[in-house]
């Protein structure tokens, strides 16, 4: 059955056990992220609400759980993730996410905005409404994310401002624009200042700013970050006040290297976040779960990991009465056996059991997100891809760091053919390329990157963070061509290419951003995929992840978009011959 709401009568008079509970646990070791205690209790609940603990009972038999000895922990909190990297939309996410014992996560629609503005942030909004799993949404503080790339929209302040006041609208999300902030973008400080006059909070990506320009952007109200590329990163913006976000996400990975920073002083000023997750990760590993074991099997408290992955992060968006196991507190749990392995067995939340096992015990909407909008990208061919170089030119190179969103720079000579750079596999130089698919523009950045080791053929993507135009790395034009083409007849997606020939292909035809389908298709679609760009001799784990950052211009060092290369530290463009 589903719990309802509980009136504050109804509470008290179940809370004094007057009347019977809704929902008991007896022999229940709760971990106990308030205290730093694990303690034995019998906990009741009645409707939405946890009663406490002591002697209640409930007025049916089966409603009365004997956990003997099991743990009794609050369901967990994802302080940051962009639903639309998990390549689903939101009731999708949350079939799995709820199995795995999310309570919540706050999330920043921000592909989807990048592509269709205000129209499809009312999209994602309805899409997410009613699931089991609540979706806290912070508003796209960066759409589009720079001037340095052609987006799909615009969403200044007076158009986000219509969204605060929504139930699910906690405040603005990631403040990836530092230098637009700092140097006084008028668009962008008034993001800031009007989520700042309204009191919400504001969230951070700011990878390497210190100092001065650190102490204008926390005291401007920008308060997290998960973006801190080391351990002293992150203890200078937790001096100044900042709450970090640990982030252990597919491509990009922190938690080893900023775990250690928690202490029971200030673990309070931790959580957890995915960040971007692609599905094969979440369907293998989980989701916040896979965290809370990974802090646990490197020596962290396993109270403070739950603390981390609870209450920590609710306290900080203002939810009071959430992320722990208090009279009051909302009963959102997860039961399971062993500190060793957190493996969630019955999730409760809101008062209603919802998964065990793994598997789910209720409904959950299937409110899809409609597909759309068509690819502008008719004229495009190889000839687009062309970059003219004269024999003894030096190209610059995005150095691409497996497992980082950082890229370096470095240079090489080129390889010219005919009066044009051209890759050369025997060094690890691929081509890539961006191509603008919003608006017609025809719009190509070309350029050149190492470490992708393609041998042969090309992989592409319509999911090119932020402004997700199409972006392709490949070995020779023709199997670029080809990619970039068939990406757009399949209205957007992940494609493999050798040639004309595809060999691989993922639908995403939701802004080519997701599937409205299950995520067990997308996740098989997409390991054909990683075994098709293998095959092309590529050894990143994560190609398809991996490429789609290469276009975000906000991370360190050089960055491709539509418009160009970008040196990221500059904020401007630069010719990719040196």
């Amino acid at each position: 059955m589903a719990a309802g709401k509980l009136p504050l009568s109804a509470f008290v008079d179940a809370a004094r056990g007057t009347v019977p509970a809704d929902l008991v646990f007896r022999n229940a070791r709760v971990v106990n992220v308030l205290t730093g205690e694990i303690h034995e209790e019998t906990v009741g609940v009645a409707g939405d609400r946890i009663l406490g603990f002591g002697p209640y009972r409930a007025a049916r038999p089966e409603d009365e759980i004997d956990l003997k000895g099991a743990f009794l922990a609050p369901a967990f909190w994802d302080a940051h993730i962009h639903v639309e990297s998990t390549m689903t939309t939101p009731p999708v996410f949350a079939r799995l996410a709820a199995a795995h014992g999310t309570a919540a996560v706050v999330t920043d629609p921000h592909e989807i905005a990048n592509v269709r503005g205000a129209e499809g942030l009312e999209a994602f909004l309805d899409s997410a409404a009613g699931l089991p799993v609540e979706l806290h949404v912070m508003l796209p503080s960066c759409v589009p994310a720079t001037h340095l790339e052609t987006a799909g929209a615009d969403l200044p302040a007076a158009d986000l401002a219509r969204f605060y006041g929504r139930e699910s609208v906690l405040g603005l999300a990631e403040m990836m624009n530092v230098p637009g902030f700092l140097f006084g973008d008028p668009g962008v400080r008034a993001k800031v200042e009007d989520a700042a006059s309204r009191g919400l909070p504001i969230d951070g990506h700011s990878p390497l700013l210190t100092g001065l320009d650190l102490n204008a952007y926390v005291g401007a109200g920008i308060r997290t970050d998960h973006e801190c590329l080391g351990r002293d990163e992150a203890t200078e913006k937790l001096r100044r006040g900042m709450s970090i976000w640990i982030r252990e996400g597919t491509a990009a990975k922190n938690l080893d290297d900023l775990l250690p920073l928690v202490t029971s002083a200030n673990s309070e000023r931790f959580a957890f976040a995915t960040d971007d997750r692609h599905p094969w990760d979440l369907l293998t590993h989980g989701h916040v779960d896979h965290h809370v074991r990974r802090a646990i099997a490197l020596g962290l408290d396993p109270v403070l990991a739950f603390r981390l992955a609870s209450w920590s992060c609710a306290r900080h968006y203002g939810f009071r009465d959430r992320g722990a196991i208090a009279p009051g507190f909302r009963a959102d749990l997860v039961t399971f056996e062993s500190l060793d392995d957190v493996r969630p067995d019955l999730v409760v939340l809101g008062g209603t059991r919802v998964a065990r096992g793994g598997k789910l015990l209720v409904d959950v909407p299937s409110r899809g997100i409609p597909e759309g909008p068509s690819f502008r990208v008719d004229a495009f061919d190889a000839s687009r891809l062309r970059l003219a170089a004269s024999p003894g030119a030096v190209l610059r190179v995005i150095e691409v760091h497996p497992g980082s969103l950082a890229t370096g720079s470095s240079t090489a000579e080129a390889t010219v053919v005919d009066g044009a750079a051209v890759p050369d596999p025997s060094r690890d130089l691929a081509k890539l390329a961006v191509v603008e698919r919003h608006r017609g523009t025809g719009n190509v950045g070309v350029s050149f990157a190492r470490g992708l080791g393609l041998a042969r053929g090309a992989i592409a993507s319509s999911v090119a963070h932020d402004s997700h135009n199409v972006v392709v790395a490949g070995c020779d034009d023709a199997s670029m061509e080809t990619a970039v083409r068939r990406a757009a007849e399949i209205g957007g997606g992940i494609v493999v290419a050798h040639g004309a020939q595809v060999l691989a292909e993922v639908p995403l035809p939701v802004a080519g951003l997701m599937s409205n389908g299950r995520m067990e298709d997308v996740d098989a679609a997409e390991r054909k995929a990683n075994e098709a760009a293998r095959a092309l001799g590529t050894a990143v784990d994560h190609p398809f992840m991996t490429l789609a950052f290469l276009a975000l211009p906000v991370i360190p060092e050089l960055k491709l978009t539509d418009k160009g290369l970008v040196d990221v530290k500059r904020f401007d463009f630069v010719s990719p011959i040196a």
